[in-house]
């Protein structure tokens, strides 16, 4: 599960340079299991709010099985539509946003860890739709840190649930992967700026 917002990446060559009307419902078995994902999210954050963390647990798991068989299948059976690497990042990022701000709410995460995660999420939405607006480099690919900081992320508030919801013990773990979720979310924040700016400037060419 790396929730970027990356769309066209993964596409088969001759299907960016179709027209917009190549984005209609084409609701195949790899989009169908992306949308249910993705009304997974509030389903998942009740759960957190109720404090069922046990099962908010077992929801994440599924999304994130979920996420690794949509892209098995739209890989091996050429299954990839433009629909699909829209919607597959967006179900990702709201999912991981969901739980997050939900865990915040709930006092189980540091509100002010939140509010960076959220931060760095707006940045990355919103420098995509710039750089789009602008007609600047349409790819923007996520970066290595930020892969890194999206896996530390997802192993935070996965532990966090497995602890409140299957009696773990926290230990240390908690807080050492709060702190690495921290300095990586600031760290991939600060370098998505950086590209941001060589991108809008045309400093850095097309990637």
């Amino acid at each position: 599960m790396i929730p970027e917002i990356t769309p066209g990446s993964d596409l088969p060559a001759g299907a960016l340079g179709r027209q917009p009307s190549a984005l209609r419902l084409d609701l195949n078995l790899p989009n169908l299991i992306t949308l249910a994902r993705l009304l997974c999210v509030p389903f998942a954050v009740w759960l957190i709010l109720e404090g069922s963390y046990g099962a908010a647990f077992w929801v994440f798991v599924a999304a994130g099985l979920s996420d690794a068989i949509d892209g098995y299948v739209a890989k091996n059976f050429d299954r990839r539509t433009r629909l699909g690497a829209l919607l597959d990042p967006l179900a990702d990022k709201a999912l991981l946003t969901g739980v997050y701000l939900s865990l915040g709410a709930a006092g189980m995460l540091p509100i002010w860890l939140v509010v960076l995660v959220v931060l760095r999420d707006g940045l990355i939405l919103g420098g995509f739709f710039l750089v789009h607006a602008t007609g600047a480099p349409r790819r923007f690919e996520p970066l290595f840190i930020s892969k890194i900081n999206t896996a530390v992320q997802i192993a935070l508030v996965g532990f966090v649930l497995a602890r409140l919801g299957l009696g773990l013990d926290g230990g240390v773990v908690t807080p050492v992967l709060v702190a690495a979720a921290a300095v990586t979310t600031v760290w991939s924040g600060l370098l998505y700026l950086a590209r941001l700016a060589r991108l809008l400037f045309r400093s850095e060419p097309a990637l």
